[in-house]
């Protein structure tokens, strides 16, 4: 399993699509999965840190694992078929559930749980960036601080 870092989220043009972005802790390859909205506005939130007045789903997830005393310690995404990527949440203790990656990676953002994927699903779907879109990725991490979770809602 590789670690993975989450670059960001956003809302893909034409299709008008929300695509996470991950790329891996110690090498190049960046893994993009499409997700829905309400996922894409949880993990935007995420990674803003912000607290909504009342808990979403996420964050009652979370709070209810605190409250039971268990810890989120990974999110593995370990395979890809069909076009469909497939997760993992571990639980201390060594339990898992499977689960959406996009999900997964709210949960994990919102626990400090360590994201990671299977070489499989790397070399499947993970992308190299040539030198001159190093900038494109520059670009959309700027981009990334300029939204907020209310631009993902219809």
């Amino acid at each position: 399993m590789n670690e993975l870092d989450v670059v960001g989220v956003r809302v893909e043009l034409p299709s008008n699509l929300p695509i996470v972005l991950l790329r891996e802790s110690s090498g190049e390859r960046f893994l993009p999965i499409w997700i829905g909205q309400g996922e894409a506005s949880a993990i935007a939130a995420a990674l803003e840190g912000a607290s909504p007045p009342r808990p979403l789903t996420h964050d009652l997830f979370r709070d209810t694992l605190r409250a039971l005393g268990r810890r989120l310690t990974a999110l593995r995404i370990t395979s890809l078929r069909g076009g469909t990527f497939f997760a993992e949440m571990v639980f201390d203790g060594g339990v898992t559930v499977s689960a959406r990656p996009s999900d997964g990676i709210a949960m994990a953002l919102r626990c400090g749980a360590k994201i990671f994927a299977a070489e499989e699903v790397l070399a499947e779907a993970g992308i190299l960036l040539p030198d001159d879109q190093e900038d494109e990725v520059e670009r959309f991490r700027e981009f990334l601080d300029q939204i907020s979770p209310e631009d993902f809602e219809a």
